[in-house]
């Protein structure tokens, strides 16, 4: 696997671009509250080759109190990396008729496949497959409708459902995971986030405007922009993005309940692993969400999270798929894993 350069150009676009997201990041967390996603409003999917797919859409139903009619069976080959567009056609017919209206977003609930041909499965489910999401060596992809919105109901907006897969290794795994996201809401938890230059310049690409984002967040939220490689012995990590190919000292960090963190790499989302650090490696260490790219995407920073944005949405109470995927720009060549709807910075339920 490998990363290209992008153009100076290409950055400055990015720059532009971006700039005027972050204007607008000044006013986020305590002006313009946003509400959070609902379990009613989330469709879980489930394989029923797949033993432990089952077991997590039981207990992750439990946990959340998903609707039962939002629970949606499916069978196909769990032993497959990927799926084909063929394959995956005729189960994205069948989860599109069984969906109820009032659904928004998805949650898968296996590790494998994570693809679907050229493009990662989140994006398959969240708005079909596509050939435009994909890339022939180093390119730009199809962009999201979803990218910097306040959008409250993204299929209703852009017929597009966000996705995230609550994958693991094991039943425990993922069950950690499950329970860190329930026991997230609406905590309004006191960390950090931390933004990392490292030495590796390729894969550093994003942090162009990481000293911009620390710079919007004073006063709102503390923001480290830091030029090193690791941060080791944090106690209060709530948002750490970075970019090597292997990044050390991951688990001598405590990660807050709601944490979100991923590295900027070719491989990262290849979830049953290879030459370059995965993200479930993040959900080991103790984050509650990770993304990473399933194919090469090179270093065009629009295909990976804008922690900017992503700060933007989560503080004001969106869920943590809803601010994820509203970070990520051309988001066809990454998945997205996590618990969908944790929502610590989220208003509680005024029955409550």
């Amino acid at each position: 696997m490998f990363i290209e350069r992008i153009s100076l150009f290409a950055v400055t676009l990015v720059l532009v671009f971006f700039n005027n997201v972050l204007q607008a990041a000044n006013y986020s967390p305590l002006y313009m509250p946003l509400p959070a996603l609902t379990a009613k409003q989330l469709a879980v999917v489930v394989n029923d080759a797949d033993p432990l797919s089952g077991r997590i859409a039981d207990y992750y139903q439990r946990k959340r109190q998903i609707p039962q009619a939002n629970i949606i069976h499916i069978r196909f080959d769990a032993t497959a990396n990927a799926l084909s567009q063929k394959e995956f056609a005729a189960l994205k017919q069948q989860v599109d008729a069984k969906t109820p209206k009032q659904v928004q977003a998805f949650a898968l609930t296996w590790l494998k496949p994570f693809r679907v041909d050229c493009m990662s499965i989140t994006t398959a489910f969240a708005a079909g497959f596509d050939q435009a999401f994909c890339a022939k060596v180093c390119q730009e992809s199809r962009k999201s409708p979803y990218f910097d919105s306040s959008s409250q109901k993204p299929y209703a907006d852009y017929q597009w459902r966000p996705t995230m897969t609550l994958a693991g290794h094991s039943f425990e795994e993922v069950k950690s995971l499950i329970d860190r996201g329930v026991a997230a809401d609406f905590t309004r938890p006191q960390g950090s986030a931390y933004l990392l230059k490292t030495s590796d310049q390729a894969r550093s690409s994003r942090a162009v405007y990481f000293p911009n984002v620390a710079k919007a967040f004073v006063g709102l939220w503390p923001v480290h922009y830091l030029e090193q490689n690791t941060i080791e012995q944090k106690a209060d990590v709530m948002f750490y993005f970075t970019g090597l190919m292997h990044v050390p000292g991951i688990n001598k960090n405590t990660y807050l309940p709601g944490a979100v963190a991923d590295h900027l790499t070719s491989a990262g989302g290849v979830l049953t692993g290879s030459d370059q650090m995965n993200i479930l490696d993040w959900i080991k260490a103790g984050a509650t969400a990770s993304y990473g790219a399933v194919v090469e995407p090179c270093n065009y920073p629009a295909k990976f999270s804008h922690p900017g944005v992503l700060l933007h949405y989560y503080l004001r109470g969106n869920t943590l798929i809803e601010a994820y995927w509203k970070s990520v720009w051309e988001p066809g060549q990454g998945i997205f894993v996590g618990e969908p709807l944790a929502r610590p910075f989220a208003a509680p339920p005024k029955n409550n």
